[in-house]
C-alpha cells in the first residue's frame, strides 16, 4: 500500500553544517517544488536549559499532508506547541519557523494571537478536553470567529453552521444546541476540527487527532482531513505515534527520536525502504504479534445469558413518556477457564457497558451473569466473593490510580477482597513478586505513580489485576494510548503472563491488529447486540457479517517491508 502522489517538493529546509553539508542518513534533501507555505529552519528549544528539539528542519506545501511520527517523548507536540506559539514558560527557541516568510518565532504575543485560528489551525488529541462543557457546540465554533471579529454574529452562526455541516454535522441532524456530552467521540472530534477550519487557515496541525477512536470512526476523520486538504488547498501537519494510521494518508513523514529527525522522506519510498533502526522499530512494532501459548480451556467459567443493560433517558416533555436507550440487547456467550477472548466494536456499541456488568460494577435488567455457577449479582447488589475472582484493567492507567499513595498500596489495594489479606513482611513479599512478574523492581513499591511512563504505569496496574490470583482479567482498551513499541511490550508481558498463571481474559479494544495478536476468539458487538464470534483468525479472515467487514476495511494496514520479512517476535508478516 503506497501513500497519495505528494504534490510537490518535500522540503526547502537547510540542513545543519552550511551550503553544501550533506543531509542526515534517510532526509531528503532541498528539490526544486512549489514554495513551502511552512519552513520550519534549524528550530531548537531548550526549557530551563534542558534540550528538547535539536535542529529541526522541514518543510509542508500548500495541498500536501505531513506526518510526524514517533514516541511520547520525541518531540512531535513540541514541534507544533513551537508552530503555534504556545512553547511553555522557560523556554527558549532558537532556529526559524517560516509561514509564507514571516519568522513567527520574532511575532509577539498580540501577533501570534491573530494568527492562531486565522492563519494556523489546530486540532487537539483529545476533544473532550479541548471543548468547553458548559457551551453548545454552535457557540464553540461562533466564539472562534468572533474573537477575530471577522464577521457579524448572524454572520459568524450562519459560518458556523456551515463548518459545521462540512464536517459531517448537519444541523437537521446534529442541532448546534448540542452540548459536547452528548455527542459521541467521532461527533465531538469533527467539532474540534469545524473549529480549527471555521476561518480557513492556511495551515492545519492535527495532534494525535485519532488515537481513541474505534477504526471506521478514525477513517472517517481521516479521510475528512484529506478532503479539507484537497479541496481547501492547506497544508495539513499530521503528528500521530502510529506508522499503520498515516501510511495511506500522508505525502511525507518525518521521524522523530529525542527532538530530532531521524529520516524523512516520501510515504511509499520511506517504508519501501527505511534506513534509521529507529524507524524500523517503530515500523515492526506497529505489525507486531504477540506469541501465545497452546492452550486447552478447561471448563466453562464464566457465563452471559440474556443480559439487557438500559439506561432512562430524559422526557420529551413535562408529561411526556419515560423512555430508555439499550445499551446491551440480550447479550450471551461463555468464557472458558484459561481462554482468550476479544471484544471488538465500535465506540457506543455498549463494550464497556458489558464489561462493567461482568465486573458488578453495573447492575444488569435481565439476564444472568454467572462465574463458576456462582452469580455476580445477588439479590440485585454485587457478591463479594464472585468479585474477588474478576479484575480489570483499564485505558488510563494513571487515572485509575490513586497519585496520593505509593505504588506499594496501589498495588496491594485488591487485598480488601479477601477474608485474610497478607500484612506486613507477607503483603511486601507479595507486591515485590507482583512487580517481578510484570518486568518491575520490587523498589519501585516505594515510588510515587507520577514518576513512571505510561508503559511502566500500565504493568502496574497489571499487577494490581493479578496480585490476588484471579481467575478473570477484563483488559478494557489497555494498549489504546501506548506508544506503538510499549504497546507491542505490553502485549507480549500479557501472553506471557497468561501462559505463568493459566489467565483467562476478556480483551476489550477497538485495534483490531491487537485484537488479532492476543486472543483465541472475538466476538464483534453492535449497537449492544453480539453480531458475530468464533476464532479470531476464522473471523477476521473471513468474516460473515457486514459489519465485521466494514470494521476489516476501515483498519489501518501497513505495506509489507521490502523483500518480505518477520516482525520482531518472529511472527511472519500476515
Amino acid at each position: 500500500m503506497s501513500g497519495p502522489t505528494p504534490p510537490g517538493s518535500s522540503s526547502g529546509a537547510k540542513y545543519p553544517g552550511g551550503p553544501g553539508a550533506e543531509p542526515p542518513a534517510g532526509r531528503t534533501g532541498p528539490a526544486p517544488g512549489p514554495k513551502p507555505l511552512l519552513a520550519i529552519d534549524r528550530l531548537s528549544v531548550a526549557i530551563r536549559g534542558r534540550q528538547v528539539l535539536r535542529d529541526i528542519s522541514l518543510s509542508i506545501a500548500a495541498g500536501e499532508i505531513l506526518a510526524l511520527t514517533g514516541e511520547s517523548g520525541s518531540g512531535k507536540s513540541m514541534t507544533a506547541f513551537a508552530t503555534m506559539g504556545l512553547l511553555p514558560g522557560g523556554a527558549t527557541a532558537g532556529g526559524r519557523i517560516l509561514l509564507d516568510g514571516t519568522d513567527l518565532l520574532g511575532l509577539s504575543e498580540p501577533a501570534l494571537c491573530a494568527l492562531r485560528g486565522r492563519e494556523i489551525g489546530m486540532i487537539f488529541q483529545e476533544p473532550m478536553t479541548a471543548l468547553n462543557p458548559l457551551q453548545t457546540i454552535g457557540a464553540q465554533v461562533t466564539e472562534t470567529i468572533l474573537v477575530h471579529r471577522a464577521m457579524a454574529r448572524p454572520a459568524a452562526r450562519r459560518r458556523a453552521q456551515e463548518i459545521l455541516a462540512r464536517v459531517g454535522l448537519p444541523p437537521d441532524r446534529v442541532p448546534m444546541r448540542r452540548y459536547p456530552h452528548e455527542l459521541s467521540g467521532g461527533q465531538r472530534q469533527r467539532v474540534v476540527i469545524a473549529m480549527a477550519m471555521a476561518l480557513r487557515p492556511r495551515l492545519l496541525i492535527a495532534d494525535e487527532p485519532t488515537t481513541a477512536l474505534d477504526v471506521t470512526t478514525q477513517a472517517q476523520v481521516l479521510a475528512l482531513l484529506e478532503d479539507l486538504v484537497r479541496e481547501e488547498g492547506l497544508a495539513l501537519m499530521l503528528i500521530t505515534h502510529d506508522l499503520a494510521v498515516v501510511a495511506d494518508v500522508a505525502h511525507r513523514i518525518a521521524v522523530m527520536k529525542d527532538g530530532a529527525i531521524v529520516e524523512e522522506g516520501g510515504t511509499a519510498a520511506l517504508l519501501a525502504g527505511m534506513r534509521h533502526p529507529y524507524t524500523k522499530q517503530l515500523f515492526d512494532a506497529s505489525r507486531h504479534r504477540a506469541v501465545l501459548h497452546e492452550s486447552a480451556p478447561a471448563g466453562p467459567l464464566l457465563r452471559v445469558d440474556g443480559v439487557v443493560r438500559d439506561y432512562p433517558q430524559p422526557r420529551a416533555s413535562l408529561f411526556g413518556p419515560v423512555r430508555s436507550f439499550r445499551a446491551v440487547d440480550h447479550v450471551g456467550f461463555d468464557i472458558a477457564r484459561g481462554e482468550r477472548v476479544g471484544l471488538v466494536g465500535e465506540s457506543g456499541c455498549g463494550k464497556s457497558t458489558l464489561a462493567r456488568a461482568i465486573l458488578g460494577l453495573d447492575r444488569i435488567q435481565a439476564g444472568r451473569i454467572t462465574l463458576g455457577e456462582r452469580p455476580v449479582f445477588t439479590e440485585g447488589r454485587p457478591d463479594r466473593a464472585v468479585r474477588r475472582r474478576i479484575q480489570a484493567v483499564f485505558q488510563d492507567p494513571y487515572g485509575s490510580f490513586d497519585p496520593r499513595h505509593r505504588v506499594g498500596r496501589l498495588i496491594a489495594e485488591p487485598f480488601h477482597l479477601l477474608d485474610d489479606p497478607p500484612a506486613g513482611a507477607d503483603r511486601d513479599r507479595a507486591v515485590g513478586r507482583a512487580l517481578r512478574d510484570v518486568g518491575l523492581d520490587p523498589a519501585d513499591a516505594d515510588r510515587q505513580i507520577h514518576a513512571f511512563s505510561g508503559g511502566q504505569r500500565q504493568r502496574i496496574a497489571i499487577a494490581r489485576a493479578l496480585i490476588i490470583r484471579p481467575d478473570l482479567v477484563i483488559f478494557d482498551e489497555a494498549v489504546s494510548a501506548l506508544d506503538v513499541r510499549v504497546r507491542a511490550q505490553i502485549l507480549d508481558l500479557i501472553a506471557d503472563l497468561s501462559r505463568q498463571y493459566g489467565l483467562a481474559y476478556l480483551f476489550v479494544s477497538h485495534d483490531l491488529s491487537v485484537v488479532r495478536s492476543i486472543t483465541d476468539r472475538v466476538l464483534v458487538m453492535r449497537a449492544g447486540r453480539i453480531v458475530e464470534q468464533g476464532p479470531t483468525a476464522s473471523v477476521f479472515d473471513n468474516p460473515t457479517n457486514w459489519y465485521t467487514k466494514s470494521l476489516l476495511e476501515a483498519a489501518p494496514v501497513l505495506p509489507a517491508p521490502a523483500g518480505g520479512g518477520e516482525t520482531d517476535a518472529g511472527q511472519p508478516v500476515p
